[in-house]
C-alpha cells in the first residue's frame, strides 16, 4: 500500500511567478526516504510516498503555497498498490494508487473541494472525505502569515513554540495565536486519526 498525491496550483497564471520556486522548495523539503516527486505540465505535480505520510504532506504543501497571497493548491490522495513495473519517473508509474489519485483529482473541480482521497475502501473514503471537507473550512481560509507559521511548525515538529518563534522571528504569543486561528491542533488530531484509520483499514 502506497499513496500518490496528484496536485496542481489553482489559477497559477494569475499568480506572481515566485509560486514555482515555492512549490519546488516545498517538494524538495519532503522526506527523501521512499518519496519521489515530479512536476509536469507546468503547474501540476505528482508525489509517490508511504500511505501514512500522505495527509501531513498534503497539509504541508497547502501551507507552503498559501504563504503566497491568493495562491492555493488542489490535491488528490490515492491509496492502493503500485504496479510491479519499475520506472524512475513518477509520471510514468502505474498501479492502483496512481489510478485512484488520478480519478480523485478529476473529481475535485466538480466536487468544489481542494482536497480529497480515493482508496480501495468506499467506507474509508466516505469518512475521510467528510473529515477533509470540515478541515478545509479552516485550511482554505489560512492567511499567508498563518500558513507560514503552520509550515514552520510542521518543519520543526519536535520543537516547542519558543524555538519556532526564534526561527520565524516572531514572538511565542504570535505563534500561538496564528496556530489557534489556523485550527492547527484540530487538523493534527485529524492527521493522527488518518494514520490510525489507514493502518486499521488496510492492514
Amino acid at each position: 500500500m502506497i499513496a500518490v498525491i496528484t496536485g496542481d496550483i489553482v489559477n497559477s497564471r494569475e499568480l506572481p511567478s515566485l509560486w514555482i520556486d515555492t512549490l519546488k522548495e516545498a517538494l524538495s523539503a519532503l522526506p527523501q526516504k521512499n518519496t519521489k516527486w515530479e512536476i509536469f505540465r507546468g503547474d501540476s505535480f505528482q508525489i509517490e510516498l508511504p500511505s501514512q505520510q500522505a495527509l501531513l504532506i498534503s497539509v504541508y504543501l497547502k501551507a507552503c503555497m498559501r504563504t503566497i497571497k491568493g495562491a492555493d493548491v488542489r490535491l488528490s490522495i490515492g491509496l492502493g498498490k503500485k504496479s510491479k513495473v519499475t520506472t524512475n519517473k513518477v509520471t510514468e508509474a502505474n498501479g492502483e494508487a496512481y489510478v485512484n489519485s488520478g480519478e480523485g483529482f478529476d473529481g475535485l473541480k466538480s466536487s468544489k473541494v481542494n482536497l480529497a482521497i480515493k482508496s480501495p475502501s468506499v467506507k474509508f473514503d466516505e469518512d475521510m472525505n467528510l473529515y477533509f471537507k470540515l478541515a478545509l473550512i479552516a485550511m482554505d481560509n489560512w492567511s499567508p502569515i498563518a500558513s507560514e507559521v503552520v509550515k514552520q511548525t510542521i518543519e520543526n515538529q519536535n520543537e516547542n513554540q519558543d524555538k519556532i518563534a526564534k526561527i520565524s522571528g516572531r514572538s511565542q504569543s504570535s505563534i500561538s495565536e496564528a496556530l489557534k486561528r489556523a485550527h492547527f491542533s484540530e487538523i493534527m488530531e485529524l492527521e493522527k486519526k488518518y494514520r490510525l484509520l489507514v493502518t486499521k483499514t488496510f492492514k
